[in-house]
């Protein structure tokens, strides 16, 4: 294992202190009120935004005079240029609010974050020790980097064809193999709401004398009520992607990355304050920045909001089991060693059990009664409930359960009426398994940047993948750059394409009939 002793907590005197906080605390939202009062006052835009706010404009008209009068470019003079700022504040607001020493607010979404944190890690070895089931921006993070990469493949439940997530023990394997690790990185919680055991993720990688980096892009909210789990800071990480627009609340888009006051903090923040400067828009919205602002100020101060919103959760996990058509898939999650905790805002129903995929579900909760839930697999739907929202559950509920059963299925013994078309060459083929990774060639960055080409489907199996491929949502990548292209991982693309709503992330086409390899 590697156990490095490199002392990385130099200082680092181009960072001044945080701003002092202002006298209400986290009751206020100083960026969002000084872009409001900015607003308020007669301007005569000459300047971007092109649509100098006219209330006679397009935008205007349809999301009204508000949006487009708070909608001003970034270097304004007492909002986010200048010593103290509002901005400065609420960045200073967010990083106590999250345990952070240091936060970004990012307009790019927790992609951004997670690109950041790899290209910061060649500056701590040459290979990442990294969970398997990442997020896609992770591995556009190695291409960006070039770092090697040597995976830690995550449990699977073999019933819902899902990753979950990985052990200490999986992870203290992986070092053990690689001397010149730059750091660990794991996703937690996983995009059915499981839980790693963060703390003793970080312990096995301080332990190796490197940092964890963990994209908590669904779990912005954790920490912030006693019925939710700790945060990945609290638990030992050491960098942090949080995706505040999930179920934080604040516009699609925006996101924050946290930065602990760790062993590797000081080595870090630079690093961390370059990439940013080098992913972020100069452009950056302050719709989306506000947002940020008032979302931490939200989950600070609406601990009973979001109570509210884990009892609507748990009445509608009550409601599927009493009812026993459905099954709730985090009743399974004893079962696996790497899961220490469930998100209780994520309702995961396993469909299949009731007689109908979870493609299918979706599809009909959409058209027929108006319910959009986050993701629908094969096996299963994934419903989200905001921190502080309060959704209709009696109306999901109800819906759920009108849904027709057209699949007969051994397992729930579920036969309401005869599957026609897709729905039966669906049931005969059988449950959507996800593939097992094909061997690793090439880093992300050499397949991505080889002379590649175009080829049918069925002829790049065997072939070293130039591209990432991800089934869409939740994006986690089936086939990498580097990697070589199995059948088993085409036929499941090819698969999730056909699907309602199914969508894969980096093919050339929507149905996965060509594919990019290396030449």
């Amino acid at each position: 294992m590697n156990t490095r002793t490199t002392d990385h907590r130099t200082p680092s005197p181009s960072f001044s202190p945080a701003p002092a906080l202002p006298d209400g605390g986290q009751l206020c939202a100083p960026y969002a009120e000084a872009v409001l009062r900015h607003a308020g006052r007669d301007w005569l835009r000459l300047n971007v935004p092109g649509h100098a706010a006219a209330p006679g404009s397009d935008l205007a008209g349809l999301f009204g005079p508000r949006v487009t009068a708070l909608d001003f470019p970034p270097l304004l003079d007492g909002i986010d240029l200048g010593p103290d700022t509002p901005l400065d504040t609420a960045l200073a607001l967010a990083a106590e609010a999250w345990g952070a020493r240091r936060t970004w607010f990012l307009t790019n979404g927790a992609s951004q974050g997670n690109q950041i944190a790899s290209m910061v890690a060649p500056a701590l070895g040459r290979t990442l020790v990294v969970q398997r089931s990442v997020h896609s921006s992770v591995i556009d993070g190695l291409v960006l980097s070039g770092l090697d990469a040597v995976f830690v493949q995550p449990s699977v439940d073999p019933e819902q064809g899902i990753a979950h997530g990985v052990t200490a023990a999986d992870v203290a394997q992986a070092l053990d193999r690689t001397p010149d690790t730059a750091a660990v990185y794991i996703v937690s919680p996983s995009y059915f709401g499981a839980v790693a055991d963060v703390r003793a993720i970080a312990d096995t990688a301080h332990a190796a004398g490197v940092p964890l980096i963990v994209d908590e892009a669904w779990g912005s909210h954790f920490g912030f009520h006693p019925g939710l789990p700790a945060n990945a800071l609290s638990a030992g990480a050491d960098l942090v992607t949080s995706s505040t627009h999930k179920l934080a609340g604040s516009l699609t888009q925006s996101a924050m990355l946290h930065l602990a006051e760790g062993p590797f903090a000081d080595l870090l923040e630079p690093l961390v304050d370059r990439a940013f400067r080098l992913v972020q828009s100069t452009s950056a919205s302050a719709l989306l920045t506000a947002s940020l602002d008032l979302a931490r100020r939200s989950l600070v101060t609406g601990a009973a909001a979001t109570g509210g919103s884990i009892e609507a959760a748990d009445r509608v996990r009550r409601a599927v089991r009493a009812l026993g058509r459905f099954m709730v898939v985090s009743d399974g999650f004893h079962a696996f060693p790497d899961i220490v905790g469930a998100d209780p805002l994520r309702v995961a129903i396993d469909t299949r059990a009731g007689g109908i995929t979870g493609h299918e579900a979706r599809r009909r909760l959409f058209r027929d009664h108006q319910i959009m839930v986050e993701v629908a697999t094969d096996a299963a739907i994934v419903a989200v409930i905001g921190a502080g929202s309060a959704p209709d559950t009696d109306r999901f509920v109800e819906a759920l359960h009108t849904l027709p059963a057209p699949l007969t299925t051994a397992r729930a013994g579920v036969g309401c009426g005869t599957a026609t078309g897709a729905e039966a060459a669906e049931a005969e083929a059988g449950m959507l398994r996800l593939p097992a990774p094909g061997a690793t060639k090439l880093t992300a960055r050499e397949a991505f940047l080889s002379p590649a080409l175009v080829v049918a489907a069925q002829e790049a199996v065997g072939r070293i993948s130039a591209d990432t491929l991800a089934a869409y949502p939740p994006g986690i990548p089936n086939v990498l750059p580097g990697e070589v292209i199995t059948a088993e991982a085409v036929r499941f693309l090819q698969r999730t394409a056909a699907a309602p709503n199914g969508h894969v992330r980096g093919a050339l086409d929507l149905g996965v009939t060509r594919l990019r390899v290396v030449a």
